[in-house]
């Protein structure tokens, strides 16, 4: 394979060049999340940008739910063999310092979204549990992943709004997650189909960040609530110098949106400490809307769409069923009140795949009562 400017540095872990990834899985990805907001309900948007070796396929977006409508500004292109080329389309990420500044941008495109903003994280990143999941003889999930909030300058325009993007109330989180998961043209099922276990999927993700640090919340289970993973932390923020705090097992009160499977509320504890936490939605952007997250329109992270694709959607997302029309990953903006006094803001990432009992989705397609 050929080499290119990223076999420069110091940093190989194989005799293969950059461009080759250590395993030929076909569902190896390497990418970056993030999300913005103003601490307040008037906006939320998600974005990122993930690479695929062997697919040859790098893919970028970004989703905004503003006033009544979700946009999607998307792109994707022939990976080649410069993995340090982070463009694609519009969107350009660059990475200033690592694990702390990180520059974002998406230029003027005729689908009204365009910004450039400089992330800056406020603590230091949170290595997560890694995640293996295996089907058969076959490893399906094997990623690892951190993530950290922060906050944001620059500026941001939607739909002919423009904002000018300033620390103190625009902030968010952030991940990097990288490994084996499924992406790409869906695989033939094989012996599994086979399969007569009940499937079902309950996830959970809560970066919660405070003036002085982030409680950082992991919560997935199986159809009968069985506990897969779990994560209960408080990262305190530079400066800060106090240890993290382990929180224990967390536990959860969820309520949902009538017809749907959309967080309306939650009340968070956890094991070994008294906190509560009250989740209050504010505002949810819909990952099956176009993202690439769930392949809802032909368009799924690492799908091959030719030497470059550029494209936008848009959604009328003005209420829960308007949203639950189609299937989807919720990112949900909340405002956090904690039982200490402290408030904070972040994201609820609410996913229910398939059966879930323990709150009475007792069928693939039951929704919320």
């Amino acid at each position: 394979m050929p080499i290119s400017p990223m076999d420069d540095y110091l940093a190989h872990q194989t005799t293969d060049t950059f461009d080759h990834v250590f395993t030929s899985d076909r569902n190896f990805f390497d990418r970056y999340y993030f999300n913005l907001h103003a601490s307040s309900d008037e906006l939320f948007m998600v974005f990122g940008l993930g690479q695929y070796p062997n697919l040859g396929v790098t893919d970028a977006f970004a989703s905004i739910s503003h006033g009544d409508t979700q946009y999607t500004v998307r792109a994707s292109r022939e990976l080649g063999s410069d993995r340090m080329d982070t463009s694609c389309g519009p969107f350009k990420f660059e990475v200033l310092e690592g694990l702390k500044k990180l520059r974002i941008q998406c230029d003027d495109n005729e689908w009204g979204l365009a910004f450039d903003v400089t992330w800056d994280g406020s603590q230091h990143p949170l290595e997560e549990p890694k995640s293996v999941k295996k089907s058969f003889n076959r490893t399906v999930m094997d990623n690892a992943r951190f993530a950290q909030t922060g906050c944001y300058t620059g500026s941001l325009e939607i739909d002919g709004q423009s904002y000018t993007v300033e620390p103190t109330k625009w902030k968010g989180a952030r991940d990097r997650s990288w490994g084996v998961r499924g992406v790409g043209e869906p695989e033939p099922p094989g012996i599994r189909v086979t399969e007569e276990r009940a499937h079902g999927f309950f996830h959970n993700w809560m970066p919660m960040q405070f003036e002085d640090y982030m409680i950082k919340t992991f919560i997935e289970e199986g159809p009968d609530g069985e506990r897969q993973m779990e994560e209960g932390i408080k990262v305190w923020n530079y400066g800060i110098d106090k240890p993290n705090e382990i929180l224990g097992s967390p536990n959860h009160k969820m309520r949902y949106h009538s017809g749907t499977r959309e967080v309306a509320g939650a009340t968070i504890g956890y094991a070994n400490s008294d906190l509560t936490v009250e989740n209050i939605p504010l505002r949810t952007v819909n990952l099956g809307m176009g993202s690439g997250y769930i392949n809802t329109d032909g368009w799924g992270h690492g799908v091959y769409q030719g030497k470059e694709k550029v494209e936008g959607v848009k959604y009328d997302v003005s209420t829960p069923a308007k949203r639950a029309e189609v299937f989807g990953l919720n990112e949900t903006l909340c405002r956090f009140e904690a039982s200490n006094g402290d408030v904070g803001y972040g994201m609820h990432e609410n996913f229910i795949v398939g059966i879930y009992r323990p709150y009475g989705f007792d069928e693939p397609g039951t929704m919320a009562p």
